[in-house]
């Protein structure tokens, strides 16, 4: 796909880290697959991942997880 920030790059298949606050909780997740732009390195996450990224986010913040670093596996 073509990318929506520089407008001049092409999307590749990649990996990216995604980094999530909420109210104390800071969860970094490494691995994510992503499509990455060749140009400029913007990182797209798909839907079903990023729910997947939000609902181990709230986990995290209801057990009172202040800092958290994963390695990105499916569900």
């Amino acid at each position: 796909m073509k990318c929506v920030i520089c407008k001049q790059g092409e999307t590749r298949s990649g990996t990216s880290t995604v980094t999530l606050e909420r109210d104390g909780t800071t969860l970094v997740v490494k691995g994510v697959p992503a499509q990455v732009c060749r140009n400029c390195g913007e990182e797209y996450v798909d839907e079903a991942t990023t729910a997947s990224l939000l609902k181990t986010a709230e986990e995290a913040a209801c057990v009172g997880v202040q800092v958290d670093v994963r390695q990105y596996a499916v569900t």
